[in-house]
Protein backbone atom coordinates (compact mmCIF):
# COMPACT_ATOMS: atom_id res chain seq x y z
CA UNK A 1 0.00 0.00 0.00
CA UNK A 2 3.03 2.30 0.03
CA UNK A 3 2.23 3.28 -3.57
CA UNK A 4 -1.22 4.61 -2.60
CA UNK A 5 -0.62 8.31 -2.11
CA UNK A 6 -4.01 9.94 -2.64
CA UNK A 7 -7.72 9.22 -2.96
CA UNK A 8 -7.42 8.49 -6.67
CA UNK A 9 -4.81 5.82 -5.95
CA UNK A 10 -7.05 4.16 -3.36
CA UNK A 11 -10.00 4.35 -5.74
CA UNK A 12 -8.01 2.74 -8.57
CA UNK A 13 -6.84 -0.03 -6.24
CA UNK A 14 -10.41 -0.70 -5.10
CA UNK A 15 -11.60 -0.76 -8.71
CA UNK A 16 -9.07 -3.48 -9.58
CA UNK A 17 -9.97 -5.59 -6.55
CA UNK A 18 -13.76 -5.40 -6.42
CA UNK A 19 -16.24 -6.84 -8.92
CA UNK A 20 -17.46 -4.09 -11.23
CA UNK A 21 -21.02 -4.29 -9.91
CA UNK A 22 -19.95 -3.78 -6.31
CA UNK A 23 -17.40 -1.08 -7.15
CA UNK A 24 -19.84 0.98 -9.19
CA UNK A 25 -22.51 0.59 -6.50
CA UNK A 26 -20.07 2.30 -4.13
CA UNK A 27 -18.49 4.74 -6.54
CA UNK A 28 -21.20 6.13 -8.80
CA UNK A 29 -24.24 8.38 -8.48
CA UNK A 30 -27.78 8.32 -9.82
CA UNK A 31 -29.56 9.06 -13.11
CA UNK A 32 -27.32 11.36 -15.22
CA UNK A 33 -24.89 11.76 -12.28
CA UNK A 34 -25.24 15.53 -12.37
CA UNK A 35 -25.09 15.70 -8.58
CA UNK A 36 -21.64 14.09 -8.54
CA UNK A 37 -20.17 16.76 -10.79
CA UNK A 38 -22.07 19.53 -9.02
CA UNK A 39 -20.72 18.47 -5.63
CA UNK A 40 -17.21 18.45 -7.08
CA UNK A 41 -17.69 21.89 -8.61
CA UNK A 42 -19.03 23.35 -5.38
CA UNK A 43 -15.90 22.28 -3.51
CA UNK A 44 -13.37 23.07 -6.22
CA UNK A 45 -14.39 26.74 -6.48
CA UNK A 46 -13.61 27.38 -2.81
CA UNK A 47 -10.12 28.78 -2.20
CA UNK A 48 -8.36 29.44 1.10
CA UNK A 49 -6.59 32.63 2.08
CA UNK A 50 -2.93 31.86 2.94
CA UNK A 51 -1.53 33.37 6.12
CA UNK A 52 2.27 33.41 6.27
CA UNK A 53 4.89 33.70 9.04
CA UNK A 54 2.66 32.28 11.74
CA UNK A 55 5.59 30.63 13.52
CA UNK A 56 4.16 27.13 13.92
CA UNK A 57 4.12 23.80 12.12
CA UNK A 58 1.79 21.92 14.42
CA UNK A 59 -1.99 22.25 14.52
CA UNK A 60 -4.50 20.98 17.04
CA UNK A 61 -6.74 18.61 15.06
CA UNK A 62 -9.25 17.95 17.86
CA UNK A 63 -12.84 19.06 17.51
CA UNK A 64 -15.97 19.19 19.66
CA UNK A 65 -19.30 18.09 18.22
CA UNK A 66 -22.46 16.69 19.78
CA UNK A 67 -21.06 17.74 23.13
CA UNK A 68 -17.99 15.51 23.01
CA UNK A 69 -14.32 16.13 22.26
CA UNK A 70 -12.91 14.04 19.40
CA UNK A 71 -9.40 13.53 18.04
CA UNK A 72 -10.50 14.77 14.61
CA UNK A 73 -13.62 16.37 13.10
CA UNK A 74 -14.14 13.28 10.92
CA UNK A 75 -16.74 10.50 11.13
CA UNK A 76 -16.88 7.34 9.03
CA UNK A 77 -20.24 7.62 7.29
CA UNK A 78 -22.76 4.76 7.17
CA UNK A 79 -22.53 2.72 3.97
CA UNK A 80 -24.69 -0.28 3.11
CA UNK A 81 -22.98 -3.62 2.53
CA UNK A 82 -19.53 -2.44 3.65
CA UNK A 83 -18.99 -6.01 4.78
CA UNK A 84 -18.90 -7.11 1.14
CA UNK A 85 -15.92 -4.86 0.43
CA UNK A 86 -13.75 -6.84 2.84
CA UNK A 87 -14.50 -9.87 4.99
CA UNK A 88 -15.87 -8.59 8.31
CA UNK A 89 -15.59 -5.13 6.78
CA UNK A 90 -17.77 -3.26 9.27
CA UNK A 91 -15.72 -4.54 12.20
CA UNK A 92 -12.54 -3.48 10.41
CA UNK A 93 -13.94 0.00 9.83
CA UNK A 94 -14.94 0.25 13.49
CA UNK A 95 -11.43 -0.70 14.58
CA UNK A 96 -9.83 1.76 12.15
CA UNK A 97 -12.09 4.52 13.45
CA UNK A 98 -11.23 3.63 17.04
CA UNK A 99 -7.50 3.77 16.28
CA UNK A 100 -7.90 7.28 14.86
CA UNK A 101 -10.26 8.56 17.53
CA UNK A 102 -13.29 9.12 15.33
CA UNK A 103 -16.85 7.72 15.45
CA UNK A 104 -18.01 4.99 13.09
CA UNK A 105 -21.64 5.11 11.97
CA UNK A 106 -22.98 1.61 11.28
CA UNK A 107 -25.57 1.22 8.54
CA UNK A 108 -28.92 -0.45 9.13
CA UNK A 109 -28.03 -2.40 5.97
CA UNK A 110 -24.72 -3.73 7.25
CA UNK A 111 -23.50 -7.28 6.77
CA UNK A 112 -22.44 -7.52 10.43
CA UNK A 113 -24.84 -6.62 13.23
CA UNK A 114 -24.27 -3.82 15.70
CA UNK A 115 -23.93 -6.43 18.45
CA UNK A 116 -21.13 -8.28 16.67
CA UNK A 117 -19.41 -5.06 15.64
CA UNK A 118 -19.32 -4.07 19.30
CA UNK A 119 -17.77 -7.43 20.18
CA UNK A 120 -15.13 -7.02 17.48
CA UNK A 121 -14.39 -3.37 18.30
CA UNK A 122 -15.11 -2.93 22.02
CA UNK A 123 -13.56 0.54 22.26
CA UNK A 124 -15.16 2.07 19.17
CA UNK A 125 -17.46 5.08 19.38
CA UNK A 126 -20.36 3.50 17.52
CA UNK A 127 -23.24 5.41 15.95
CA UNK A 128 -26.16 3.73 14.17
CA UNK A 129 -27.77 4.94 10.97
CA UNK A 130 -31.47 4.12 10.96
CA UNK A 131 -33.78 3.28 8.10
CA UNK A 132 -37.28 2.99 9.54
CA UNK A 133 -38.93 -0.34 8.72
CA UNK A 134 -42.62 -0.71 7.95
CA UNK A 135 -42.99 -2.84 11.07
CA UNK A 136 -42.43 -0.28 13.79
CA UNK A 137 -42.13 -2.88 16.56
CA UNK A 138 -39.16 -4.41 14.76
CA UNK A 139 -37.68 -0.93 14.34
CA UNK A 140 -38.00 -0.31 18.09
CA UNK A 141 -36.32 -3.67 18.65
CA UNK A 142 -33.33 -2.52 16.61
CA UNK A 143 -33.12 0.63 18.73
CA UNK A 144 -33.01 -1.58 21.81
CA UNK A 145 -30.14 -3.63 20.37
CA UNK A 146 -28.29 -0.43 19.56
CA UNK A 147 -28.74 0.88 23.09
CA UNK A 148 -27.49 -2.40 24.60
CA UNK A 149 -24.47 -2.28 22.28
CA UNK A 150 -23.45 1.11 23.62
CA UNK A 151 -24.39 3.18 20.57
CA UNK A 152 -24.00 6.85 21.48
CA UNK A 153 -25.76 8.49 18.53
CA UNK A 154 -28.67 7.60 16.26
CA UNK A 155 -28.53 8.98 12.72
CA UNK A 156 -31.87 8.86 10.89
CA UNK A 157 -31.48 8.99 7.11
CA UNK A 158 -34.27 11.22 5.81
CA UNK A 159 -33.39 11.64 2.14
CA UNK A 160 -34.33 8.22 0.73
CA UNK A 161 -38.11 8.13 0.28
CA UNK A 162 -37.66 5.91 -2.79
CA UNK A 163 -35.02 3.60 -4.19
CA UNK A 164 -32.99 5.83 -6.55
CA UNK A 165 -32.63 5.09 -10.25
CA UNK A 166 -29.18 3.69 -10.92
CA UNK A 167 -29.00 2.34 -14.46
CA UNK A 168 -25.52 0.92 -14.01
CA UNK A 169 -26.71 -1.42 -11.25
CA UNK A 170 -29.17 -2.95 -13.70
CA UNK A 171 -26.55 -3.26 -16.43
CA UNK A 172 -24.08 -4.83 -14.02
CA UNK A 173 -26.65 -7.21 -12.57
CA UNK A 174 -26.00 -5.82 -9.09
CA UNK A 175 -29.04 -5.86 -6.86
CA UNK A 176 -30.28 -7.02 -3.48
CA UNK A 177 -31.67 -9.59 -3.73
CA UNK A 178 -28.90 -10.70 -6.07
CA UNK A 179 -30.24 -12.14 -9.30
CA UNK A 180 -27.79 -14.59 -10.90
CA UNK A 181 -26.87 -13.84 -14.49
CA UNK A 182 -24.06 -14.63 -16.90
CA UNK A 183 -22.81 -11.01 -16.69
CA UNK A 184 -22.82 -10.89 -12.87
CA UNK A 185 -21.29 -14.35 -12.51
CA UNK A 186 -18.49 -13.50 -14.93
CA UNK A 187 -17.88 -10.27 -13.04
CA UNK A 188 -17.33 -12.23 -9.81
CA UNK A 189 -15.23 -14.97 -11.42
CA UNK A 190 -12.89 -12.44 -13.04
CA UNK A 191 -12.10 -10.96 -9.60
CA UNK A 192 -10.66 -14.07 -7.91
CA UNK A 193 -8.90 -12.20 -5.09
CA UNK A 194 -12.21 -10.75 -3.90
CA UNK A 195 -14.04 -14.03 -4.51
CA UNK A 196 -11.59 -16.02 -2.39
CA UNK A 197 -10.85 -13.51 0.35
CA UNK A 198 -14.38 -12.22 0.88
CA UNK A 199 -17.25 -14.25 -0.55
CA UNK A 200 -15.80 -17.73 -0.08
CA UNK A 201 -14.82 -16.89 3.51
CA UNK A 202 -18.41 -15.93 4.25
CA UNK A 203 -19.71 -19.07 2.59
CA UNK A 204 -17.33 -21.23 4.62
CA UNK A 205 -17.83 -19.54 8.00
CA UNK A 206 -21.32 -18.03 8.12
CA UNK A 207 -23.03 -18.76 4.80
CA UNK A 208 -24.23 -16.29 2.20
CA UNK A 209 -24.10 -12.77 3.72
CA UNK A 210 -27.18 -10.62 4.12
CA UNK A 211 -28.53 -7.70 6.11
CA UNK A 212 -27.55 -8.66 9.64
CA UNK A 213 -29.95 -6.31 11.44
CA UNK A 214 -33.02 -8.05 10.14
CA UNK A 215 -34.70 -10.05 12.93
CA UNK A 216 -34.18 -13.81 12.68
CA UNK A 217 -37.67 -14.39 11.32
CA UNK A 218 -37.05 -11.92 8.49
CA UNK A 219 -33.38 -12.52 7.79
CA UNK A 220 -32.46 -13.48 4.25
CA UNK A 221 -29.23 -13.62 2.29
CA UNK A 222 -28.33 -11.22 -0.49
CA UNK A 223 -29.30 -14.01 -2.90
CA UNK A 224 -32.80 -14.44 -1.51
CA UNK A 225 -35.59 -13.56 -3.92
CA UNK A 226 -37.92 -12.10 -1.31
CA UNK A 227 -37.63 -9.51 1.44
CA UNK A 228 -40.28 -9.64 4.14
CA UNK A 229 -42.56 -6.61 4.01
CA UNK A 230 -41.99 -6.02 7.74
CA UNK A 231 -38.41 -4.93 7.10
CA UNK A 232 -38.97 -2.95 3.93
CA UNK A 233 -37.90 0.68 4.31
CA UNK A 234 -40.95 2.81 5.03
CA UNK A 235 -41.13 5.42 2.27
CA UNK A 236 -43.83 7.36 4.09
CA UNK A 237 -41.76 8.31 7.15
CA UNK A 238 -42.70 11.77 8.42
CA UNK A 239 -41.70 14.34 11.03
CA UNK A 240 -44.25 12.70 13.33
CA UNK A 241 -42.22 9.49 13.09
CA UNK A 242 -39.07 11.45 13.94
CA UNK A 243 -40.79 12.74 17.09
CA UNK A 244 -41.74 9.17 18.01
CA UNK A 245 -38.17 7.95 17.54
CA UNK A 246 -36.90 10.86 19.61
CA UNK A 247 -39.17 9.83 22.47
CA UNK A 248 -37.85 6.28 22.33
CA UNK A 249 -34.12 6.96 21.87
CA UNK A 250 -32.14 7.88 25.01
CA UNK A 251 -28.95 9.11 23.32
CA UNK A 252 -28.03 11.77 20.80
CA UNK A 253 -30.16 11.93 17.65
CA UNK A 254 -29.25 13.35 14.25
CA UNK A 255 -31.17 13.83 10.99
CA UNK A 256 -29.09 13.09 7.88
CA UNK A 257 -29.99 14.47 4.46
CA UNK A 258 -31.01 18.04 5.30
CA UNK A 259 -30.48 20.53 2.46
CA UNK A 260 -32.80 23.42 3.34
CA UNK A 261 -33.14 25.99 6.10
CA UNK A 262 -36.80 25.01 6.54
CA UNK A 263 -35.96 21.38 7.28
CA UNK A 264 -33.04 22.36 9.53
CA UNK A 265 -35.32 24.55 11.64
CA UNK A 266 -37.92 21.76 11.80
CA UNK A 267 -35.25 19.39 13.10
CA UNK A 268 -34.29 21.94 15.72
CA UNK A 269 -37.92 22.42 16.78
CA UNK A 270 -38.26 18.68 17.36
CA UNK A 271 -35.23 18.68 19.65
CA UNK A 272 -32.69 17.01 17.42
CA UNK A 273 -29.10 17.19 18.63
CA UNK A 274 -27.72 17.67 15.14
CA UNK A 275 -28.19 17.43 11.40
CA UNK A 276 -26.03 16.29 8.51
CA UNK A 277 -26.18 18.60 5.51
CA UNK A 278 -25.86 15.89 2.90
CA UNK A 279 -26.64 15.07 -0.72
CA UNK A 280 -26.11 11.36 -0.02
CA UNK A 281 -22.87 11.54 -1.96
CA UNK A 282 -24.79 12.34 -5.15
CA UNK A 283 -26.36 8.87 -5.05
CA UNK A 284 -30.05 9.68 -4.54
CA UNK A 285 -31.52 12.93 -5.94
CA UNK A 286 -29.64 14.00 -9.04
CA UNK A 287 -30.90 17.60 -9.06
CA UNK A 288 -30.46 18.30 -5.36
CA UNK A 289 -28.25 21.26 -4.40
CA UNK A 290 -24.66 20.60 -3.39
CA UNK A 291 -24.16 20.73 0.40
CA UNK A 292 -21.45 23.40 0.12
CA UNK A 293 -23.91 25.70 -1.65
CA UNK A 294 -26.57 25.57 1.08
CA UNK A 295 -24.48 24.96 4.21
CA UNK A 296 -23.73 28.63 5.07
CA UNK A 297 -27.42 29.62 5.09
CA UNK A 298 -28.34 26.62 7.24
CA UNK A 299 -25.54 27.36 9.72
CA UNK A 300 -26.60 31.00 9.92
CA UNK A 301 -30.27 30.14 10.49
CA UNK A 302 -29.44 27.73 13.33
CA UNK A 303 -27.12 30.21 15.00
CA UNK A 304 -25.04 27.61 16.83
CA UNK A 305 -28.02 26.10 18.63
CA UNK A 306 -27.38 22.58 17.37
CA UNK A 307 -24.55 20.57 15.85
CA UNK A 308 -24.24 20.87 12.08
CA UNK A 309 -22.28 18.25 10.16
CA UNK A 310 -21.80 17.79 6.43
CA UNK A 311 -20.80 15.19 3.88
CA UNK A 312 -20.63 14.35 0.16
CA UNK A 313 -17.69 14.36 -2.23
CA UNK A 314 -14.74 14.53 0.17
CA UNK A 315 -11.63 13.26 -1.62
CA UNK A 316 -8.92 15.49 -0.14
CA UNK A 317 -8.22 16.94 3.27
CA UNK A 318 -8.90 20.36 1.80
CA UNK A 319 -12.45 19.22 0.91
CA UNK A 320 -13.16 18.39 4.55
CA UNK A 321 -11.71 21.74 5.63
CA UNK A 322 -13.97 23.55 3.16
CA UNK A 323 -17.05 22.12 4.86
CA UNK A 324 -15.59 23.13 8.22
CA UNK A 325 -14.85 26.65 6.99
CA UNK A 326 -18.46 26.93 5.79
CA UNK A 327 -19.68 26.24 9.32
CA UNK A 328 -19.86 22.47 9.70
CA UNK A 329 -18.52 21.16 13.02
CA UNK A 330 -17.71 17.70 11.67
CA UNK A 331 -17.53 15.92 8.32
CA UNK A 332 -18.70 12.41 7.39
CA UNK A 333 -16.50 10.45 5.00
CA UNK A 334 -18.12 7.68 2.95
CA UNK A 335 -16.35 6.37 -0.13
CA UNK A 336 -12.70 6.89 0.87
CA UNK A 337 -12.74 4.47 3.85
CA UNK A 338 -14.32 1.86 1.56
CA UNK A 339 -11.58 2.36 -1.04
CA UNK A 340 -9.04 1.88 1.74
CA UNK A 341 -10.89 -1.17 3.06
CA UNK A 342 -10.81 -2.77 -0.40
CA UNK A 343 -7.12 -1.91 -0.79
CA UNK A 344 -5.88 -3.30 2.50
CA UNK A 345 -8.56 -4.21 5.01
CA UNK A 346 -8.45 -2.49 8.39
CA UNK A 347 -4.97 -1.10 7.80
CA UNK A 348 -5.97 0.16 4.37
CA UNK A 349 -8.96 2.03 5.81
CA UNK A 350 -6.76 3.44 8.57
CA UNK A 351 -4.12 4.52 6.04
CA UNK A 352 -6.65 6.24 3.78
CA UNK A 353 -8.15 8.18 6.67
CA UNK A 354 -4.71 9.02 8.10
CA UNK A 355 -3.77 10.40 4.69
CA UNK A 356 -6.87 12.61 4.78
CA UNK A 357 -5.99 13.87 8.26
CA UNK A 358 -2.42 14.63 7.18
CA UNK A 359 -3.73 16.60 4.19
CA UNK A 360 -6.02 18.54 6.50
CA UNK A 361 -3.07 19.33 8.77
CA UNK A 362 -0.87 20.58 5.94
CA UNK A 363 -3.66 22.80 4.59
CA UNK A 364 -4.20 24.26 8.05
CA UNK A 365 -0.50 25.11 8.26
CA UNK A 366 -0.54 26.83 4.86
CA UNK A 367 -3.66 28.75 5.90
CA UNK A 368 -1.95 29.81 9.14
CA UNK A 369 -4.52 28.23 11.46
CA UNK A 370 -3.33 26.74 14.76
CA UNK A 371 -6.40 24.55 15.26
CA UNK A 372 -9.58 23.27 13.63
CA UNK A 373 -11.86 25.58 15.56
CA UNK A 374 -9.99 28.68 14.37
CA UNK A 375 -10.61 27.69 10.79
CA UNK A 376 -13.74 29.58 9.85
CA UNK A 377 -15.32 31.36 6.92
CA UNK A 378 -12.61 34.01 7.27
CA UNK A 379 -10.21 31.51 5.71
CA UNK A 380 -12.19 31.51 2.47
CA UNK A 381 -11.21 33.96 -0.24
Amino acid sequence: MTSLLNADDYRASAKRYLPKGLFEYIDRGTEAELALSDIRRSLDVIKFRPSVLQGHLACDMTATFLGKRHATPLIIAPTALAGLVSYDGEVKLARAASRLGMPFCVSTQSVTSIDDIRKGAPDADLWLQLYVWKNRDLTWGLLGRAKRSGVSTLVVTADTPLSPKRDYNQRNGFSVPFVPSVRASWDVLTHPRWLCSVMLRYLIHTGMPGYAHYPDACRTSIASQAITEDVEIDSAISWEDIAEIKNRWPGKMVIKGVLSVKDALKAEALGMDGIVVSAHGGRNFDVAPAPADVLPDIVKALGGRMTVMADSGVRRGSDALKYLALGSQAVMIGRLPLYGLASGGEQGACNALSMLIEEMHSNLVFAGARNIEAFSAEAIL
